[in-house]
């Protein structure tokens, strides 16, 4: 009955400040096995100094980045019960503790591995730790210890080191350090850091587990206390009192902490999370599982909380995983007037902001807000004809609005009344309840210029007259009317469907040919805008930027970012500070000096979407941009970017991977040439919001766009040195950088010994060639000149099925060797093949005239074989006759004709075009070098000498 009316009481409280509770919203990403995260029970949550937060699970400690999961493993322990994370901290040396179901851990950065600390002193659970600096307090199942200048001390709260006492689950200390608060299952102690003094205090003694205290945490002078089963009790250090706090509907609490000013935060195993303020004692916020809630927490038990220094809040569940609020600085804000009106999730395609009066048009109709009156009304079917508003202009105290298909409105804002916009003819009435009207602008005489799907009109409200300009009648391009701009000048820039026009206020006529050639004007164009410096922006639907001057004697095409799309254009204005904002169908931009400088927002800015509608910005009177966006009218500050870019963390890289595997070093072998670097912000937003700009020096010659993903990976790598840059786009100050070397296959010492050991092998062989030689020279069979062993040896060689273009080269470079006696291998070669001495002449008269008459020698493949036939006999008794008869070798034989063939053709004009080498050949010469050997050897000079000789001039190649 009790926890009845106590339910009915929590019910109450939460209905009567339930629009108060809600006040801000929260989106959670939830992370589980399959993103990583190594267990759905997530027991312990914590962020060191550099930004990443630590998950433990119950078999393992995960490392979060936002994006990516990284696993330490607990060696060497077989039960999983016992690997269990129970707590995480970091000391002011950065180093990392953990305590889980066995001991004590710490993570050993450089090989980044858990490492078991004093098991020989804590081999029991370590439930809590503290830092404070370089001092950790160790909180475990038996007693305190404290870790100081590498030593260890055990204090007991009872000497009976089993005593339910001495099992601490956690500890905090008070304003002054000067003593610790110990949250134990048997009670509240305080452990003076003086003295060593311990006292104890005890909550309703005669309760079953009344002072099983699970967790504490501290503002001020009262600590706040979770039970596990009498919700959470807070208790006066000066009064030395204990009280209960507001009833949370669930008595079992996993977890509190603090921001040590104001708010406490409160994990229930069952009833979700809670913000408890300090100062009102009631619940301020709470987070709760809602199956109808797709963006909040999936479990109301948590096992975990933080909420840290960004205000992200972290929640661990059982069997759950993790859930996290998406972090955005609050760059940008989303327009809301609450608690009547709130843009999110409208798609916003036309807005005035006029101080404290808006007006916004969006795909789901028209609303009017008054901030002064506190006014809000919305508008639509079948008050409006159509939903979907395109344009909204103010003019003569009225708000004209342009509607896709259901005509122009006009709204009075005094009486809060629309009514049909009714000055056109008879024949426009349709057009201005069931047409098109893509835009209202007002001119500087006081006419209202209306772009509709049926032509240009121009309605001047004080004379109520209306001019109507279409193709027909004018030189207006055919089809819709998107645009109407009018510059500083006075003069009208008109884009259509099909090209553009310009109204020339003198003469009060539509010119569409006073372009020049190459400009925009045939191209469809949907945002016409004018900067401070008089320049003209021109958004197409389709090409880049097209920029200029008022005269058009200057312009060009302006790429507003080198990864953006051509195509992805919607909206520009410019700030007070010069820059130029561009809203695309894929994010904003901020750039100024022609894109020298650059910015990109996303989601982490405050930007609900990616995409924004097509000329929704504005700049109001006191400098704030608005913008219409499909998630919501969103507006920002431009002073406020570069305080806000200033406070972005620095890229840290969180992992480089070689073929694969991690390494930390900075060399590499040269076949580890496959590198991904990985890397963080700390952005804890969405991961399909990321975006960088990242450059390999060597390999890319300019900075490269990276969305949605935070690593880069390069494959087959040659050796050398590089250096990885990675920035958020155009800040600099968030740049990190990472030198990575590939060393070569041979480094340049083995390079230095190739060349020495081939140096030295060329040396050996020329001084081996040179110690043959000179031996061969000074032998004294060498000196004698007859022709006979030489002339055996080419004759064996004649016998080769060779070609005469190799041969001459091959004999021509061995060393003549001469002897006094026939060789006995000639002898035995024609010993039964000898022809008598009439037959040698009647075979060499039969040989010169054939050859002289059939010129079979300018061949340069003709073998001696070949020859024989066509002399009918036999290459033996052929040889025979050069070897024995003739004492010429074949070579030798029908090199002189080729020679005398040279000589004939020198003489001849009409071979003085041809070169050497192209004579040769027609000679029958295989090549240059033959050529020019042969032809010594017969005549003793060179090919050149000769020709001069006879007062030729040779031509050479």
């Amino acid at each position: 009955m009790k926890n009845t009316i106590k339910y009915l009481i929590l019910i109450l409280i939460y209905l009567a400040c339930g629009m108060e509770l809600q006040a801000q919203n929260y989106t959670f990403r939830n992370v589980v096995m399959s993103d990583g995260l190594s267990g759905l029970l997530v027991n312990a949550i914590y962020k060191d100094s550099e930004g990443f937060v630590w998950l433990g699970t119950d078999n393992c400690l995960d490392r979060f980045d936002g994006v990516k999961v990284r696993h330490f493993e607990f060696r060497g322990i077989e039960s999983g019960r016992k690997k269990r994370v129970n707590t995480v901290t970091e000391t002011a040396n950065k180093q990392l503790w953990v305590g889980n179901g066995i001991g004590l851990w710490r993570l050993n950065r450089a090989s980044s591995q858990l490492e078991r600390i004093v098991p020989e002193k804590i081999d029991f659970a370590v439930n809590t730790l503290l830092s404070d600096g370089d001092i950790l307090y160790i909180g475990t199942e038996k007693g305190l210890f404290i870790h100081k200048d590498g030593q260890l001390l055990q204090v007991l709260t009872d000497r009976n080191m089993l005593a339910a006492c001495n099992r601490i689950m956690d500890i905090c200390l008070n304003e002054d350090k000067t003593a610790l608060w110990l949250a134990t299952v048997q009670g509240l102690f305080s452990y003076s850091l003086k003295d060593g003094k311990i006292d104890s205090w005890h909550f309703q003694e005669n309760v079953p587990e009344a002072d099983y205290f699970r967790c504490l945490t501290r503002i001020g002078e009262t600590l706040y206390l979770g039970t596990m089963s009498q919700g959470v009790v807070h208790f006066d250090m000066k009064k030395k009192a204990f009280s209960h706090t507001v009833s949370l509907g669930c008595d079992v609490i996993s977890d509190i902490s603090s921001d040590g000013k104001e708010t406490v935060y409160i994990a229930t195993d069952g009833n979700g999370v809670h913000f408890l303020s300090h100062k009102d004692q009631q619940v301020t916020r709470r987070f709760y599982h809602d199956v109808s809630d797709k963006e909040g927490i999936r479990s109301n038990s948590v096992y975990s909380l933080l909420v840290d220094d960004r205000g992200v809040v972290w929640v661990g569940h059982f069997q759950a995983g993790l859930d996290y609020s998406l972090y955005q600085n609050g760059l940008f804000r989303t327009y809301a007037y609450p608690p009547s009106f709130h843009s999110a999730n409208l798609s916003i395609r036309s807005f005035i902001s006029r101080g404290q009066e808006k007006v916004i048009g969006s795909r789901d109709g028209l609303f009017y807000i008054n901030e002064a009156t506190g006014t809000v009304k919305s508008f639509v079917k079948p008050v409006l004809t159509s939903d979907l508003i395109l344009t909204i202009c103010f003019y003569e105290g009225e708000y004209y609005i342009g509607t896709y298909g259901g005509g122009m409105m006009v709204l009075n804002p005094e009486t809060l009344s629309l009514k049909y916009f009714a000055q056109g003819g008879d024949g426009d009435a349709e057009l201005f309840q069931k047409g098109h009207i893509f835009c209202v602008k007002p001119d500087t005489k006081g006419n209202l210029w209306i772009g509709t799907s049926q032509g240009l009109f121009s309605y001047n409200g004080q004379a109520k007259q209306i001019k109507h300009f279409t193709s027909a009648n004018s030189q207006l391009p055919e089809g819709n009317v998107y645009e109407v701009s009018f510059d500083s000048t006075g003069k009208g820039w008109i884009a259509t469907e099909t090209g553009m026009c310009i109204y020339d206020p003198a003469s009060q006529s539509l010119r569409s040919n006073v372009f020049p050639e190459g400009f925009v004007n045939k191209d469809k164009v949907r945002t016409i805008y004018e900067d401070s410096e008089h320049n003209l922006y021109f958004i197409r639907e389709k090409g880049s930027l097209f920029t200029s001057t008022l005269t058009m004697d200057r312009f060009r095409n302006q790429s507003v970012f080198s990864t953006l799309p051509d195509n992805s254009l919607m909206a520009i204005v410019e700030d007070n500070q010069g820059w130029l904002w561009v809203g695309c169908n894929d994010g904003l931009l901020r750039i100024r000096k022609e894109g020298e400088e650059y910015d990109a927002f996303t989601f982490n800015d405050g930007v609900p979407g990616p995409t924004f509608t097509n000329g929704a910005a504005y700049k109001d009177d006191k400098g704030i941009l608005w913008f219409g966006n499909t998630k919501g009218l969103i507006y920002v500050d431009p002073k406020r970017v570069d305080e806000v870019r200033g406070k972005a963390r620095p890229i840290v890289f969180t992992d480089i991977l070689a073929n694969g595997v991690s390494f930390t070093g900075s060399s590499l072998k040269y076949n580890q040439n496959n590198l991904t670097f990985c890397f963080t912000d700390f952005a804890y937003g969405l991961p399909s919001a990321l975006l960088y700009e990242y450059q390999l020096e060597g390999i890319d010659k300019d900075w490269k766009l990276l969305a949605a993903q935070n690593e880069v990976s390069y494959y087959g790598l040659p050796s050398g040195t590089y250096t990885f840059r990675v920035r958020l786009p155009g800040n600099e100050h968030s740049e990190a950088t990472c030198q990575v070397t590939v060393r070569p296959m041979i480094p340049w010492w083995g390079w230095m010994l190739s060349i020495l050991l081939i140096i030295g092998i060329v040396a050996f062989i020329r001084y081996y060639v040179w110690k043959r030689m000179r031996r061969l020279l000074a032998s004294p069979a060498q000196v004698v000149s007859t022709p006979a062993e030489e002339i055996s040896r080419k004759e064996q060689v004649t016998e080769r099925p060779e070609t005469i273009t190799e041969q001459p080269e091959t004999i021509a470079e061995q060393p003549e060797v001469i002897s006094e006696q026939p060789s006995v291998a000639t002898e035995e070669k024609y010993k039964t093949n000898r022809l008598t001495e009439e037959e040698c002449k009647e075979l060499h008269k039969k040989l010169v005239t054939y050859v002289e008459k059939e010129k079979p020698y300018i061949n340069p493949d003709l073998k001696m074989g070949d020859l024989a036939s066509a002399l009918d006999t036999s290459s033996h008794s052929l040889s025979y006759l050069l070897n024995q008869y003739l004492n010429q070798s074949y070579y030798d034989f029908i090199n002189e004709y080729r020679v005398a063939q040279f000589k004939k053709m020198v003489e001849d004009s009409h071979y003085s075009r041809y070169t050497l080498t192209a004579l040769a050949e027609l000679c029958g010469f295989s090549s240059r070098a033959s050529f020019f050997r042969s032809f010594k050897k017969s005549t003793g000079v060179t090919p050149n000498e000769y020709i001069r000789s006879i007062g030729g001039t040779a031509k050479e190649e």
